[in-house]
């Protein structure tokens, strides 16, 4: 697409390979970039770097794009360290996702306020959840649950080991980045998004030798390479969804250098590194035990930090000049400069093809449909309609595929198949005739009653205040409370998620819908023979009576927009 006049929005555009992107983005025209970065120093740095001499308006956006605005401006230990704090965000992450979540997100808010054409994401996501650690935060959690069992009372400090082991957990927090970065995306009509994304191990494998000093491999890199095959994972699922961006992911595999080499103070996690000493007379004696963090020890504050020349290899660090030998050393991680990263999402954007598009290459390795699995689809229906005929038994839902809804909308469409209604017919009749119709299949026939509730589908008579169940209800589903009110609200939504529904109502809705598919058939010629409709006149009418598979699959295309987009 065309980059000139465009809005961008550039995630992560202070860093390594953020800022050659905007550099880019400045150079081919695009009328307004938002840089956004986790600290404002940062983005106003860009800005005022860049600025000057270009007419494309630079505006400097910072915080954490993972939380809520609220938050966005705290370290990730002044969130852990405060109860209110921890309690937003377990909300966040782990609750359904809600208006309130969704649009008090930081994320959703930046790109709702700026509205992008152009999103590209140079934020290494995968370091930012990994880099939580979840196993430190797991032995605290598993020492108050050995508290617990020796019987040692839990008090607040135990509570928010728990919660800190709760909202440490990689996944939720993934899942949750992506439902609000598709869903704001899709609101503000974002064309392309692009994600610069990670190996976790510069490229190399599982016997890579930079840990974390723990074992090798270190579990907290190979967490984090976890963490970004999920996320490329969920990104190729939103690249097959039709009303979301273009989506694409640029995947270097080599370590990313450099932004700048200098001599200066060293820094670790934002702070210097302060030089002590250690004469030999004062060292500790090793006898029983070994106290791994000391208040006070033998060591002596020289006041004073290390300087060192260093090359800056962003979100990486800083190494030294033998740590950047090492590393870029033939055979070990290597490494790749951010320039050429920034050329390949310039070109991916404006059309080119620079072959490493990950979500591309997904799509050319994986497994689709099939030619002979297509033709032998109609050989498996009519084994399968054979094999009800002889046992007197149709075969219309387990509630295994899920959703419930789908077991809901396969038998109240079953239950017109059973009245002998016809397509016509259901159209023609009143909705109070055809609900009396389907619920007098439900009073008169045990057995159909009982596969029904077996398998977890409730049912809603017709007066809409008598249910009937069995031992398990798979709608409303387990979030906390075993007890829920009944009001007209909760009923409602309810029976559409997965309660066969029995009222006046959603028959009426029934018919709506079946109004729509007489629409669609219509509209095809009666003479027409050519490939141009999926479906045609005799895929609908090759049975006088409904067809319930049919008939879902329809709404699962047109009514929860479930198209796949890619074949």
């Amino acid at each position: 697409m065309r980059i000139n006049g465009r809005k961008v929005l550039v995630l992560g555009g202070w860093g390594l390979v953020g800022t050659p992107v905007v550099k880019r983005m400045i150079e081919h025209g695009a009328a307004e970039i938002v840089i956004l970065s986790l600290e404002e120093g940062q983005a106003r740095e860009v800005v005022n770097q860049l600025q000057p001499g270009t007419k494309t308006k630079l505006i400097p956006e910072w915080g954490n794009m993972f939380v809520r605005e609220t938050i966005k401006d705290l370290t990730r230990e002044q969130i852990l360290n405060d109860k209110a704090h921890r309690q937003v965000l377990m909300n966040d992450v782990l609750n359904d996702l809600t208006a309130d979540i969704l649009e008090n997100s930081f994320l959703y808010k930046v790109i709702d306020r700026y509205r992008p054409e152009i999103v590209i994401d140079c934020v290494n996501s995968a370091t930012a959840l990994a880099y939580q650690d979840i196993f430190t935060s797991s032995i605290e959690a598993r020492k108050v649950l050995g508290n617990l069992e020796s019987g040692v009372p839990s008090g607040p400090a135990e509570i928010a080991h728990m919660e800190r082991l709760l909202i440490t957990q990689y996944i939720p927090q993934l899942i949750r980045h992506i439902q609000i970065l598709y869903e704001v995306m899709k609101r503000s009509k974002t064309n392309i998004y692009i994600k610069i994304g990670t190996s976790g191990t510069g490229g190399m494998g599982l016997n890579i030798p930079y840990t974390h000093s723990e074992e090798k491999p270190s579990r907290m890199l190979l967490s984090k390479s976890a963490i970004a095959g999920a996320h490329t994972m969920l990104l190729w699922l939103m690249a097959r969804t039709p009303d979301a961006p273009i989506t694409k992911e640029i995947k270097p595999t080599a370590a990313i250098a450099w932004k700048k080499i200098a001599y200066g103070e060293i820094k670790k996690r934002g702070k210097t590194v302060e030089l002590f000493d250690c004469p030999p007379e004062k060292g500790i004696k090793l006898t029983d035990k070994l106290v791994r963090q000391m208040e006070k020890g033998p060591w002596q504050d020289l006041g004073d930090t290390l300087k060192k020349v260093y090359i800056d290899t962003g979100e990486n660090g800083i190494f030294s000049y033998e740590e950047f030998t090492a590393i870029t050393s033939r055979g070990q991680m290597e490494f790749i400069t951010p320039e050429e990263i920034a050329n390949s999402v310039l070109y991916e954007i404006i059309g080119g093809n620079t072959g490493h598009d990950i979500i591309n290459a997904l799509d050319n390795a994986t497994m689709g449909p099939t030619y002979r699995a297509g033709s032998m689809r109609s050989s498996a229906l009519q084994k399968m309609k054979r094999l009800q005929h002889e046992h007197k038994s149709d075969s219309v839902a387990f509630e295994l595929l899920g959703p419930p809804k789908l077991s809901k909308l396969l038998y109240e469409a079953y239950l017109l198949k059973r009245c002998k209604f016809t397509l016509d017919d259901l159209i023609r009749h009143s909705a109070s005739f055809i609900a009396s119709c389907a619920e007098e299949q439900i009073k008169t026939n045990a057995a159909l009653r009982s596969e029904i509730l077996s398998i977890g589908i409730p049912i809603l008579m017709s007066d809409g205040k008598t249910l009937l169940r069995g031992p398990e209800m798979k709608i409303p589903a387990y979030r906390g409370n075993n007890e829920l009110e009944i009001n007209a609200g909760n009923i409602d939504r309810w029976a559409a998620e997965g309660w066969l529904d029995l009222r006046e109502k959603n028959f009426q809705q029934w018919q709506e819908r079946l109004k729509a598919i007489k629409s669609e058939i219509e509209v095809i010629p009666k003479d027409d023979t050519s490939s141009e409709f999926d479906r045609d006149r005799e895929y609908w009418m090759e049975h006088d009576s409904i067809e319930p598979g049919k008939i879902v699959g329809w709404l699962f295309l047109e009514e929860e927009q479930g198209l796949r987009m890619k074949e």
